[in-house]
């Protein structure tokens, strides 16, 4: 009774927990084996997977969609944030030091910090920045699709906004107005 209570005071997973930790002490134990004996315990660990079990694992890694779309504003921006840090030089500290030491506190840029007319952009700076801003806008682009506009289809708009408003329409009750909008095109509508 003592040992079954003290079971189900363990959390939920603690099988599965207790399971992993024994796998991580035995896999650290192999692996320092095999260094004792001058093997690569990577190379040695992939020899025991079957193929089957190696397809398998290789066709999840390529089914994961590294790109997941828009989820988020605050998603979005931090993508975008990474993806900057990333194409960002490394940091130049001793222009840093010497920029920091002429501008003093409006360096930091506090309420009170007039910088007008006393930061100059460098012209490599101004040519990064529109580059980056003609790579933005050929990636919408990209992405943006045009609606290709059909010439024959029947008019039954006056102007943009009404022709949306008739499709959303249609898409909504096309299945219902069908019959009445074939008697009104023929003429035989009551």
């Amino acid at each position: 009774v003592l040992a079954e209570d003290a079971r189900n005071k363990l959390p939920k997973n603690w099988e599965s927990r207790k399971r992993q930790a024994e796998w991580i002490l035995s896999d650290e134990q192999q692996r320092k084996e095999a260094e004792k004996e001058g093997k690569d315990y990577d190379r040695m660990k992939l020899m025991e997977i079957s193929c089957i079990d190696a397809h398998r694992i290789e066709k999840k890694k390529r089914n994961k969609n590294p790109d997941q779309g828009f989820s988020s504003y605050e998603a979005q921006t931090a993508r975008q944030y990474e993806r900057l840090i990333k194409s960002m030089p490394p940091a130049d500290m001793v222009k840093y030091e010497q920029k920091k030491a002429e501008l003093g506190e409006a360096f930091y840029g506090g309420p009170n910090a007039i910088l007008h007319n006393v930061v100059k952009d460098t012209p490599e700076a101004i040519e990064k920045m529109v580059k980056d801003l003609e790579q933005q806008i050929d990636r919408r682009k990209k992405y943006s699709r045009r609606r290709t506009y059909n010439d024959d289809a029947d008019v039954d708009f006056i102007n943009e906004r009404n022709s949306k408003f008739n499709k959303k329409l249609d898409r909504f009750y096309s299945e219902y107005t069908a019959e009445i909008k074939q008697n009104l095109e023929r003429g035989t509508a009551l």
